[in-house]
């Protein structure tokens, strides 16, 4: 069974991989069909690890060299924005997408030393506008920068496009500031109402005790006048059981005197 991985002796630098002179394990396809017939490296020996060993020394120090101003140049693209200006249609869409070293080559127009191979784009852009991509030289070494992409004329559906974004961006904040009033308005008529309803049971209580009162007066009246005509048939009774009684008396009377 043939090994997965086999050990090379690296012959110059490999990005991502060593140095010259560095002893690395590699796969055993990746070493056949491409490390071994470009003579990049090659099957280690003690002879042949001595006689690169004053170039593996040299390109530590070049490495170390190069490091340092890659980590000069990751700060000073901080926050960077390019702008590319293309040909496009009317719906903003490119007629040559942009690559990674179109990329590259502003950078290097605009004052940054970057190779195409550090800028990590996911795919080519194709159509305007803002965009982020990633510029990156070793797993440490990596910053963001901004592109911008612009048409070569005014376009009017971009226009148009551009102030559609606009207003939805501002949509969100209107929406909030109208469901403040709203509250406030709600919250007003609700006070208003509880008002309304206390001053309507205010006005109810009112016309309860005027019509209470009310009916007193009327009651009192017609009671009084019941009692004065109870009052007057017991009176007329009365009298009618007196004259009764004389005229009773006076028969009785006239009846006991002898005739003369």
């Amino acid at each position: 069974m043939a090994k997965s991985r086999i050990e090379l002796l690296l012959n110059r630098n490999v990005e991502n991989l060593g140095i010259v002179g560095d002893v690395v394990r590699v796969k055993a396809g990746f070493a056949r069909n491409y490390l071994l017939p470009h003579q990049i490296a090659e099957h280690p020996t003690p002879e042949k690890i001595e006689a690169l060993k004053d170039a593996r020394a040299k390109a530590q120090a070049e490495l170390a060299k190069l490091r340092t101003e890659r980590e000069a140049l990751i700060g000073r693209l901080e926050g960077v924005t390019i702008k590319l200006i293309r040909s496009c249609n009317d719906q903003g869409v490119l007629y040559g997408a942009v690559s990674q070293r179109d990329i590259s080559d502003q950078l290097v127009a605009d004052g940054y030393g970057v190779d195409t191979r550090a800028v990590r784009l996911s795919a080519p852009i194709r159509r305007v506008g803002t965009y982020h991509c990633v510029i990156q030289f070793d797993r440490e070494l990596r910053s963001e920068i901004h592109i911008e992409v612009l048409p070569d004329r005014t376009i009017e559906a971009l226009t148009q496009q551009q102030a559609a974004e606009s207003a939805a961006a501002q949509a969100p904040a209107e929406a909030s500031e109208g469901g403040d009033e709203g509250e406030n308005a709600e919250e007003a008529g609700k006070g208003a109402r509880g008002r309304g309803s206390k001053g309507k049971e205010s006005r109810d209580s009112d016309a309860g005790g005027k019509e209470s009162r009310g009916k007193d007066r009327e009651g009192a009246p017609r009671e009084a006048r019941g009692k004065d005509a109870g009052g007057k048939e017991a009176k007329s009774k009365d009298d009618a059981g007196a004259g009764g009684k004389r005229d009773k008396g006076a028969k009785v009377e006239s009846q006991g005197r002898p005739g003369r």
